[in-house]
């Protein structure tokens, strides 16, 4: 058992309670589709390297008719970085202890006219500590309409704390999500932001400010998925927007493996190999 502070304790609660609500919209999906799919949920623990307790997580995974395959985990660890990885780290190469809490989310969906979705939110504790995430939609056919609902939702949850932050973090997404070997984007964007500090009062924004920013992130995700689900998940489909959405999901696995942060911040903190890997979608194909 790993003893938290207050941050990291309220922290924490949030990152469960908001997996709570998101699987139990998830489930209400499923069962408006005539579907008796709920998800599935493996805790592990994780030790660090001198062997003392180092924190876990809960992967929750579901399969259904809606949701071909859905992960939400949420994880709470601490440790120490190796030496290498720590300089990585913000805060980290002074010293190498390190606090992390979070969920992640990833949903491959079973019709290709329903968008996949990513989203992650975190907050880290070294010498400095900070919020990061986002969230951001891979539709293997792409909807104008959807794109812009979605990009105007975390538009308004941006907006409510500060008139730059959709600016600056949905061009950070773009640029992010990027697969440089293929010259393509990832999908069609959101946002993403990282070392969103919290500094000593009057010298910068405040904990509460950036938790509160962080929460607003999760609100908007779980109001405007489930809306283009539902809006999308009874279009027919064919074999041909089957094929579409298999090489896509190609592209999909070959950033995850090769470029996203979070699969190896997990890997190299001894996370849960299944969890950290549950992002890979269930079938994908290349040429």
């Amino acid at each position: 058992m790993i003893e938290l502070d207050h941050q990291q304790q309220a922290t924490r609660d949030w990152f469960e309670s908001l997996r709570d609500r998101i699987c139990a919209e998830f489930e209400a999906i499923e069962s408006e589709a005539g579907s008796d799919a709920r998800f599935a949920y493996l805790p592990w623990d994780r030790a660090d390297p001198d062997g003392s307790p180092g924190g876990g997580g809960v992967r929750g995974l579901m399969k259904g008719k809606v949701f071909e395959k859905v992960g939400v985990n949420v994880s709470t660890v601490a440790g120490r970085f190796s030496e290498e990885f720590a300089k990585t780290i913000n805060g980290a190469a002074e010293d190498p202890r390190f606090f992390a809490t979070g969920i992640s989310l990833v949903a491959h969906m079973a019709n290709p006219h329903v968008p996949a979705v990513h989203m992650n939110t975190r907050f880290l504790c070294t010498t400095k500590r900070w919020f990061g995430g986002g969230a951001d939609l891979n539709p293997p056919i792409p909807y104008e309409e959807d794109t812009a609902d979605f990009h105007a939702r975390l538009r308004a949850a941006c907006a409510a704390h500060d008139q730059t932050y959709y600016g600056r973090f949905s061009k950070w997404a773009e640029d992010y999500f990027y697969i440089p070997h293929r010259g393509v984007h990832r999908g069609v964007g959101g946002i993403f932001y990282d070392h969103l500090e919290c500094m000593a009062p009057g010298k910068g924004a405040s904990f509460d400010e950036n938790f509160a920013f962080t929460r607003d992130v999760g609100e908007a995700f779980l109001d405007i998925f489930p809306r283009l689900v539902r809006r999308r998940m009874a279009t027919p489909f064919d074999e041909a927007d089957r094929a579409r959405q298999l090489e896509w999901r190609g592209r999909y696995a070959e950033f995850n493996l090769i470029y996203d942060r979070g699969t190896l911040f997990g890997l190299k903190t001894g996370g849960n190999v299944d969890a950290i890997l549950m992002s890979l979608p269930p079938l994908a194909t290349w040429s």
